[in-house]
């Protein structure tokens, strides 16, 4: 039977996690390691100034006081019998798309199990509240399944995201490049009790790069898009480029 390691970045009692948990029981043994609380947006940060603690929430159910990244080291070296089959990092509230991916904490969490060589993909539901993590939840089975049978090519996760559609909504999966979003008015100024200026970072407006073949393009034309990333981020271009214009010595 396979081994299912289970995580996310917002947190242990997110119901997206929990839906996802469910939705994998009858596909293997399946084990939550999780923050103990929302972690969104740390990116592949490592805890190394303190210990960590983890608490045992019920058979298979781990929290852990630190960032989807510690998760995966200390549930892979840790926790579970041996190396799992498959990681899967979800389901996120909220989208993974474009330039997300570098500040994410659902794929910084899936691309953690990919460094240790075990396939992983992180999972996300695009949209507002309220989720339907049945969709996502669905897809990711799918996904999962396929992975299990196929395997993933080297140093490859995929990153996968979910229209917040019904399942009758959605047209399918396309595998898709990474696309292109940036937002506007995202820092906020805000004043403390003592009129002291403070800045907060969120929300804001977004907007995209309309270009065929993204991921951004296939979510918005209701398709599950299926993003394969590769660990070696090693621009070959422009390693070309520099050497021929002469900067080695």
């Amino acid at each position: 039977m396979p081994l299912i390691l289970v995580t996310n970045d917002d947190g242990f009692f997110s119901m997206g996690i929990q839906s996802l948990f469910f939705a994998l029981k009858d596909l293997g043994e399946t084990v939550i390691v999780a923050p103990d609380r929302d972690r969104s947006a740390v990116s592949h940060a490592l805890t190394m100034h303190r210990p960590l603690k983890v608490d045992l929430i019920k058979e298979n159910c781990f929290s852990v006081n630190g960032t989807p990244t510690d998760c995966i080291v200390v549930g892979v070296k840790k926790i579970l019998p041996r190396d799992p089959d498959l990681i899967i990092s979800g389901i996120n509230k909220g989208a993974n798309l474009g330039e997300d991916i570098t500040y994410s904490g659902t794929v910084s969490a899936a691309m953690e199990g990919t460094i240790l060589g075990i396939p992983s993909f992180a999972v996300s539901l695009v949209g507002e509240r309220p989720f339907k993590y049945e969709t996502a939840s669905t897809y990711a089975l799918k996904i999962a399944k396929f992975i299990l049978e196929k395997k993933l090519p080297q140093e490859t996760l995929l990153n996968v995201n979910v229209p917040n559609k019904t399942l009758q909504e959605i047209k399918g999966i396309k595998v898709t490049k990474q696309g292109k979003r940036s937002y506007e008015n995202s820092i906020h100024e805000i004043f403390s009790p003592w009129g002291e200026k403070q800045f907060w970072i969120g929300g804001g407006i977004v907007s995209w790069h309309k270009m065929e073949g993204t991921d951004i393009q296939a979510v918005m034309d209701n398709y599950v898009s299926v993003t394969p990333l590769h660990i070696d981020l090693t621009n070959y271009n422009a390693l070309d480029y520099l050497k021929k214009h002469g900067i080695e010595e």
